[in-house]
């Protein structure tokens, strides 16, 4: 894999703004529908417009049973099974500690990379960038954060996400051929197939009650901006960087999420916080492998 240029920065930091927000839209639509139901209003709205935008850039789905098949896989490993477990961590811990924890995803996604790929084998800066993002994290949070926080099993539900991401993430590297736009959209589609039997088991939502105006925005923003356009943006970085350098996107996200609280919520933003900040910011600088090139000492020729 290549090392990460400017351009694939900027889309790991849209990558990041897209699905950090989406931890606020969860906390507002389980607080009114249940997990497995929001989750399938976030993917199945996102299938309909990626299908009817691909058709629109006059390309079309692929139609052979295997390619199906492994999409449903795909779908299930790296949506179905991570959202309804971050959904259902939500009803029980605070959005911001649920970013958090999602933040432990690299870990397993280079363990999972070291071990199932070829060419995305644990360098010393990999190793490093992972260190330095969880020590970040760390120092950002502080332990105040986890003060009082008696629901263990939320917790517990948003790493097993963070775990699936990890054997998603890597199997996503099956489907590089494909056009992103293609990928993207039967990853999404084969989710939402699967989640359509678990809404009508375990939620029965006709006897929900009908959503209201908000509900209804909530859901159309994190599936079209943080569903639809985020797995474009992730598939086109995924022939380019590998699932790896993408994973890191999960230590950016606490970051973010307490800038954007200063900017629009008057927040304070603490010597903590910033420290915090300037440790992910060398996690993330250490894992590009240009660093090292760039500090190494070219042998003298004799």
């Amino acid at each position: 894999m290549g090392v990460m240029s400017a351009r694939n920065w900027g889309l790991l930091l849209l990558l990041a703004l897209l699905w950090g927000s989406s931890f606020f839209f969860y906390k507002v639509l389980v607080a009114v529908m249940p997990p497995v139901t929001v989750v399938l209003g976030r993917v199945g709205i996102a299938a309909v417009a990626m299908n009817l935008w691909l058709l629109a850039q006059g390309q079309r789905m692929p139609l052979g049973g295997r390619l199906w098949l492994r999409f449903l896989l795909l779908g299930f490993l790296n949506t179905t099974l991570p959202f309804i477990l971050i959904a259902w961590g939500e009803t029980r811990i605070a959005s911001g500690l649920a970013s958090i924890l999602n933040a432990t995803t690299p870990i397993f996604m280079v363990m999972v990379a070291h071990w199932g790929t070829h060419d995305e084998k644990l360098s010393v800066g990999k190793a490093l960038g992972i260190a330095f993002g969880i020590l970040g994290v760390i120092v950002l949070v502080g332990p105040a954060a986890f003060h009082g926080i008696g629901a263990i099993w939320g917790e517990l539900a948003v790493v097993g996400a963070s775990c699936a991401y990890g054997f998603g993430g890597v199997y996503s590297r099956r489907f590089k051929d494909l056009p992103p736009l293609v990928a993207a959209t039967g990853q999404i589609t084969g989710a939402t197939i699967s989640l359509i039997p678990l809404s009508l088991l375990i939620d029965r939502p006709w006897n929900l009650p009908m959503p209201g105006g908000t509900v209804w925005a909530s859901l159309l923003a994190i599936a079209l901006v943080n569903t639809a356009l985020a797995y474009v943006v992730y598939f086109r970085m995924l022939v380019t960087v590998g699932v790896t350098y993408i994973s890191l996107v999960t230590f950016l996200i606490p970051a973010i999420a307490l800038l954007l609280g200063a900017v629009f919520l008057g927040e304070s933003v603490t010597a903590q916080a910033l420290a915090g900040m300037a440790i992910i910011g060398l996690g993330l600088a250490t894992t590009d492998e240009r660093l090292f090139t760039r500090l190494s000492i070219p042998r003298r020729s004799k």
